[in-house]
């Protein structure tokens, strides 16, 4: 079985085969896409420079593999000190790219 890298668009054709032989190539398909899940993202870290009283900035890169389509934004979730992660912000697009 031959492996295609995630994110490689797949125009295939078809051929059926019984007792008494091969088909001729059906047309060929709409072009599907191999896609997975993103990888996380890399170096989070907190811009010091940029803390306040009431708010905090974070930078961070994109994972190695974006799974075949580009990362539409991200979600920010925080330990709230008993082992559970509230989610902080949420639909956000990274600015450090």
């Amino acid at each position: 079985m031959y492996q295609l890298p995630w994110g490689s668009s797949i125009y295939a054709k078809i051929v059926s085969y019984n007792f008494f032989g091969y088909s001729k190539e059906s047309a060929v398909g709409n072009g599907a896409v191999i896609l997975t899940y993103p990888d996380p993202p890399l170096n989070v870290a907190e811009i010091i420079s940029e803390r306040s009283d009431s708010s905090i900035s974070l930078s961070w890169t994109n994972g190695l593999a974006d799974g075949g389509a580009s990362v539409l934004d991200y979600r920010i979730t925080y330990d709230n000190s008993i082992g559970d992660y509230i989610v902080l912000a949420s639909a956000i697009k990274n600015p450090y790219f």
